[in-house]
């Protein structure tokens, strides 16, 4: 019998001055934000210090860009030191998917080698590896995870897809349709005693996981940082280890195109980097206020609480097993008929502002629909029971209605 008694609500977080934390964001108070995890939040203060760079290039361009190469090398240093890795090894692209593509274009032509993903891979990026599949002549391999898999079958499904004839795995850190880990650690010890490239899809990874790349052998990863590291949008980074570095390069050649890695990417001609020289500001927000590791045990009590509320309000099995959860998100399964594709959850996000007067993820899995509760600092567990409130008499009357959100 499914236990649908919520556990204690975390008390929300607090400004220094007694504050709730959401002034610290410019949010709509309007609106219940409960969607972090799709594209961020961006603090007052990091979107100050982005308009202040921005007002200082606009003074004097000419100044500005030839000594923007030894700034974006600092920030470079100080977000390399928040994910607790090498800044030699770091690069910043404008976002993971970004990342992906380079890697992508790095790698030779394997004639006759396959790539592996699994069916919780980002669209975008298992988009682009059937792309260079189509490219090199071979097919891309979907490895099936079940959804309640642990470490050991998750492990054991990607590395039933890996033979002799797979060029390149790609596997998810976090998954984003379905909010889990995946064994990337694991795999990868396996892709490198094998010889296989590894590409690491670690977009959510950044600020809620405390080391993501400790312990992980991988030729490249990406992670955003606007996401849970609160970044202004457009900033991600790109970590590159072993031979594939010398082979890596930015999306738009300029004048340090022979520099390098990772300083040839710190120029590209004339793009606005202050989302990049900004980052530090918001990351530094969250580790002086309450610090990350506080924050991120407090995100997952506040994501539990969420889920087991509006799950109760849903009459829907709660917890969603998912094998291996994240800090900070959870999938709470929706009515049935409900966002059964991820066409059918994109419509029914872009209904929800106005119909639930809330931002709030569905996504789709195996056919099955799902709300993926995010929560951040600015979230308050009165977030969770508004929505289970005032919400979901909504949801359950569209799945009365029989729409599928298309």
């Amino acid at each position: 019998m499914t236990d649908l008694r919520a556990p204690a609500a975390p008390r929300p977080l607090l400004l220094p001055d007694g504050r709730p934390a959401a002034d610290a964001w410019t949010l709509d108070p309007g609106l219940l934000h409960l969607n972090h995890g799709s594209f961020g939040g961006v603090p007052r203060a990091a979107q100050q210090r982005q308009s202040a760079l921005r007002d200082e290039m606009e003074r004097a361009p000419v100044v500005w860009f030839p000594e923007l190469t030894g700034r974006i090398a600092a920030a470079r240093a100080e977000i390399a030191a928040h994910l607790r890795t090498d800044p030699a090894d770091l690069a910043l692209v404008p976002n993971a998917s970004a990342g992906v593509s380079v890697v992508h274009a790095a790698l030779a032509a394997r004639p006759g080698g396959d790539i592996v993903v699994t069916d919780h891979g980002y669209g975008a990026v298992t988009m682009s590896a059937a792309r260079l599949a189509r490219r090199w002549g071979t097919r891309v391999r979907t490895a099936r995870v079940p959804l309640d898999a642990d470490a050991d079958r998750a492990h054991d499904a990607v590395m039933a897809e890996v033979d002799a004839g797979v060029a390149l795995i790609v596997l998810d850190q976090i998954t984003s349709a379905t909010a889990r880990l995946l064994p990337v650690a694991r795999v990868g010890a396996e892709a490198a005693r094998l010889g296989i490239p590894f590409l690491v899809d670690g977009a959510h990874a950044p600020g809620l996981l405390a080391a993501p790349l400790d312990g992980l052998v991988c030729d490249a990863w990406v992670g955003n940082l606007h996401k849970w590291g609160c970044a202004p949008r457009g900033t991600a980074a790109l970590v590159a280890r072993g031979p594939l570095q010398t082979e890596l390069h930015p999306p738009i050649d300029s004048w340090s195109a022979d520099a390098p890695f990772p300083d040839r990417f710190d120029q590209q001609g004339t793009v606005d980097a202050t989302a990049w020289l900004a980052a530090p500001t918001a990351l530094d927000l969250v580790e002086t206020t309450w610090g990350w590791d506080a924050v991120r045990g407090h995100l997952d009590d506040l994501a539990r609480y969420g889920a087991h509320v509006v799950a109760a309000a849903l009459g829907t099995a709660d917890p969603v097993d998912v094998g291996l959860p994240v800090p900070g998100m959870r999938l709470v399964r929706l009515p049935e008929g409900l966002a059964p594709t991820r066409i059918a959850a994109d419509a029914l996000r872009d209904r929800a502002p106005a119909e639930l007067g809330a931002e709030a993820a569905f996504t789709s899995f195996d056919g099955i629909g799902y709300l993926r509760l995010s929560a951040h600092v600015y979230n308050t567990p009165t977030d969770y029971d508004r929505f289970a409130e005032q919400c979901v008499p909504v949801i359950e009357k569209w799945a009365r209605e029989g729409t599928d959100g298309a």
